[in-house]
């Protein structure tokens, strides 16, 4: 937990730049500045909170959307709580859904739980975050206090949510307990004293029952602070692992950043602003930049995949895996127009198993003799894959290797077999 202790906060203005970066609505704007003011003039940070239920143990970048705002409020000197919904898990949180959610056993719920711990530290700041789970006042509350919680909402609100009223026209069932998911997460609110709460904008209706319940306990309303649902890949569906559209946070760098390179142009400016820290004025000058052809898209996007995998993966493995897809993309570039030559195994790897180059380049037609291949190796004017190559063997490549071979100005691809 943050030390209580008065601290020095940003402007305001300055503060609003990076929060609204990425928020599709705030519940309300003016109060939120109206809080930001108070907590510079007293030195108490805000208490910002985002629930998660581990319904699931592995994350996607989608997921990360929330986490990166909270650690905004981070980086600001806000007290920032990463809330395990444990109880409310027992639930299921009926967002999105057309049909009930399958209850998880308390086993399930636990070991997700810790997973979700060790993958969102990668984005916050440990020693900074308060971690807490709604188990802790949700499992004590009695039979009385439960009805108490009830009895400030009526059916008719319950069925004025989106999901609750689809299934109620198309006669669906809605089970009695999935009515009680956002009284449940609106209580959390309550229990944590929250000055705001994070959440998509299919949480609107929970997040609202947080304000609501504030209300009638004599606590200021939180600040509803909403962000959109992220694209996957695909630039049109919700990112999920079901849809093959996800990139992992446990992905490798190099898997990472590939992914990254291979979205839209259009798509990379929603990824600046919801999965990476920049202010909202940096991101809007980069987009300037490129449409006045100052700043090549291809280098913006560079930007993007080595900055998002830095965070994940640390600088020295995303700017290896931006180098090794350079490699990658560039030897792709120049394999496009080249002429294909077959070449036996036998013919140039040596007994150790290592491919002999100037006997690749005898056998691709770009040298003459073995002599002159000695020669113009010796000379770097030969290149592997886009790179120069001033010894004679190497570790041949896993069968069939294709590998675009450079003499000067004339290159091959040599497929070997």
């Amino acid at each position: 937990m943050q030390d209580s202790l008065p601290q020095k906060f940003l402007p305001v203005a300055e503060q609003m730049d990076l929060l609204e970066k990425g928020a599709a609505e705030i519940i309300r704007v003016a109060d939120l500045r109206e809080r930001l003011e108070e907590s510079r003039k007293t030195g108490r940070p805000l208490r910002v909170k985002a629930g998660f239920d581990p319904t699931a143990p592995d994350l996607h970048l989608g997921h990360t959307v929330l986490m990166r705002k909270l650690r905004h409020f981070q980086q600001l000197g806000h007290t920032v709580i990463f809330l395990v919904g444990d109880f409310t898990s027992l639930i299921g949180d009926p967002t999105g859904r057309n049909v009930t959610r399958k209850p998880l056993t308390r086993a399930e719920i636990d070991k997700n739980a810790e997973t979700y711990k060790q993958q969102v530290f990668r984005i916050l700041d440990e020693k900074t975050t308060e971690v807490r789970y709604n188990s802790e006042w949700l499992g004590k509350l009695g039979y009385e206090e439960t009805i108490r919680l009830t009895a400030h909402f009526t059916v008719s609100q319950m069925l004025e949510r989106d999901e609750f009223h689809k299934r109620f026209q198309e006669e669906q069932p809605i089970s009695l307990h999935e009515l009680l998911y956002p009284v449940m997460q609106g209580y959390d609110s309550v229990c944590l004293e929250c000055d705001v709460e994070l959440g998509g904008t299919d949480q609107k209706f929970n997040l609202l029952c947080g304000r609501e319940l504030q209300r009638h306990y004599g606590q200021k309303p939180q600040i509803v602070l909403m962000t959109p649902i992220l694209e996957g890949l695909d630039g049109v569906q919700k990112m999920s692992k079901s849809l093959n559209n996800a990139i992992g946070i446990n992905e490798p760098a190099s898997e990472m950043y590939g992914k990254l390179m291979s979205i839209s142009d259009e798509l990379m400016w929603k990824y600046f602003v919801l999965l990476t820290d920049l202010r909202g004025s940096q991101v809007e000058e980069l987009k300037s930049n490129v449409a006045s052809g100052v700043l090549h898209p291809m280098a913006a996007k560079k930007l993007l995949a080595v900055t998002i995998a830095a965070d994940f993966h640390g600088a020295v493995a995303a700017k290896e895996a931006e180098t090794n897809w350079a490699r990658m993309f560039q030897q792709k570039k120049m394999a496009e127009d080249l002429e294909e030559v077959a070449i036996a195994f036998g013919g140039v790897v040596d007994s150790q198993g290592f491919l002999v180059i100037p006997k690749l380049l005898v056998q691709t037609g770009l040298a003459a003799s073995n002599s002159e291949a000695n020669r113009k190796i010796a000379e770097g004017a030969v290149k592997l894959d886009g790179d120069v190559f001033g010894g004679l063997r190497v570790k041949l490549p896993d069968l069939p290797a294709r590998i675009a071979v450079r003499l000067g100005k004339r290159a091959k691809i040599a497929v070997i077999q």
